[in-house]
């Protein structure tokens, strides 16, 4: 009995130890990828403390094989588009412009009523009210109304014929350029350098963050030295 005790109290710590390593930003995504390891490292820890004849050093061992393993893996999909899209998936649009995207809502087997229940937990009362609707990676759905259906702010008052809205997409990320999304706007990356040379950017490397918003305006963010990140206004 003293034997199962103290080796759950060793688990519990490991366990917690892992979770922290793994840090905020993994639990808070709970993406396929994320919600995977979490299962495993329960499991690996389960097993250990239920049942004693199993060594206590090879389920510590391979817990935190696959806590490295996940910051790894993690870390690179920090710097690779392409692998942050093979480990976790990507967001689906069900509705873009208006548009209802059916061969997505039937490729991720989402009926209508099941669409218009979600909406409603979102305070939308219609489909008719949207411009955009996706599906993030970590399952939750994210909506932006049609610009007529938004709360008025200052910004709208000051506008006498306010551009249709965009769904904003991210060009940069951690020096990392997403040419899918650049194309999605019709441009060229040599324009797009040319863009980026009105902010003093000279080099992708150079930019933490940049994106268009909704009236497809450009923001950058440079990198700093000290980690605290602003917005860059045009030089020119």
């Amino acid at each position: 009995m003293i034997i199962i005790l103290l080796r759950t109290f060793i688990l519990y710590l490991a366990v917690l130890f892992a979770i922290r390593i793994m840090g905020k930003g993994e639990l808070s995504k709970m993406d396929p990828f994320q919600m995977v390891v979490l299962f495993m490292i329960a499991e690996l820890a389960a097993l250990p403390m239920s049942s004693p004849s199993i060594s206590l050093f090879h389920g510590l061992s391979a817990l935190f094989a696959l806590m490295f393993l996940e910051v790894f893996i993690s870390w690179i999909c920090t710097k690779s588009e392409r692998l942050d899209k093979f480990f976790s998936g990507g967001p689906s649009v069900l509705i873009n412009k208006g548009v209802i995207d059916t061969r997505e809502l039937s490729s991720l087997r989402i009926s209508i009523s099941d669409l218009t229940e979600q909406l409603r937990l979102k305070n939308i009362s219609s489909i008719s009210d949207l411009d955009y609707a996706i599906l993030e990676r970590n399952g939750d759905l994210s909506v932006i109304p049609k610009q007529e259906k938004k709360p008025l702010t200052r910004e709208d008052l000051s506008r006498q014929n306010p551009a249709g809205q965009r769904l904003p997409k991210i060009l940069i990320s951690d020096g990392t350029l997403y040419h899918k999304n650049l194309e999605e706007y019709h441009q060229t990356e040599e324009h797009f350098k040319k863009e980026l040379a009105a902010f003093d950017i000279k080099e992708y490397q150079q930019v933490f963050l940049c994106f268009y918003d909704e009236a497809s305006k450009i923001h950058v963010y440079p990198r700093s030295a000290d980690g605290l990140v602003t917005e860059r206004k045009r030089t020119r």
